[in-house]
């Protein structure tokens, strides 16, 4: 029931949209004629010209290729191949501002991550916001850790048996219970305060546990978790 010219900017706002896993609704608003905008050149394959304000406050022009706008726990994202840069990059469309008139058209590039734009995104995002980073090594083949994925997380092979998985968190002690999670067992390899951390977290578990051991004591045989 929407007039033509309408009805092919929703199309393509449909078309050129991916809904991340984990979606929360809390992120800030974007107006609907932006998003529509960016939709509509990624679909003529348009290149997009914009001021952008990053996370550090600064304010830059860029000129990208737009590829996909993602919806990722209530913000939107765009992912476009940035010109001057000459690689790929994720932008917050709400710190987008766009500029007119929008560039010439290109041709389509290959995106990275095998074409998944969502788990692009979150790695991306992931990333670029965590204050700590650590890795842990995993007593078990990368194999068994698909599950990660989602999480954005890639677990690397060290050798048949165990991997590598890095990880990442605003505050340690979130981290520590975080990695609680990973259904293997596993070490921290770094940084030395997340296996401090890690510790802790134990030694609590094993007192709820009505375990016996105070801090700083090994458990016993029977009092492992």
């Amino acid at each position: 029931m929407l007039p033509a010219r309408l009805r092919r900017r929703v199309q393509a706002l449909n078309s050129y949209t991916v809904q991340a896993p984990y979606r929360m609704p809390d992120g800030p608003a974007v107006p609907p004629e932006l998003l529509t905008t960016i939709a509509n050149a990624a679909r003529d394959h348009e290149r997009l010209r914009f001021d952008y304000t990053g996370h550090d406050g600064d304010d830059t022009v860029r000129d990208v290729e737009p590829h996909r706008l993602v919806h990722r726990r209530g913000r939107w994202y765009l992912v476009a191949y940035d010109v001057e840069r000459r690689d790929w990059r994720t932008f917050r469309v709400d710190r987008i501002r766009p500029r007119t008139p929008g560039g010439p058209r290109f041709v389509p590039r290959e995106l990275p991550a095998d074409g998944d734009v969502a788990a692009y995104v979150e790695r991306g995002v992931s990333t670029a916001m965590v204050r700590h980073r650590a890795t842990l090594l995993v007593h078990a083949p990368a194999g068994r850790l698909g599950y990660l994925a989602r999480f954005g997380m890639e677990p690397r092979p060290r050798d048949e048996a165990s991997c590598l998985v890095e990880v990442g968190g605003d505050n340690l002690e979130g981290l520590a219970v975080w990695v609680g999670f990973i259904r293997e067992d596993f070490e921290v390899l770094d940084p030395p305060e997340l296996a401090e951390a890690v510790g802790r977290l134990a030694e609590r578990y094993r007192r709820a546990a009505g375990g016996r051991s105070g801090p700083g004591e090994r458990p016993g045989p029977d009092q492992g978790l």
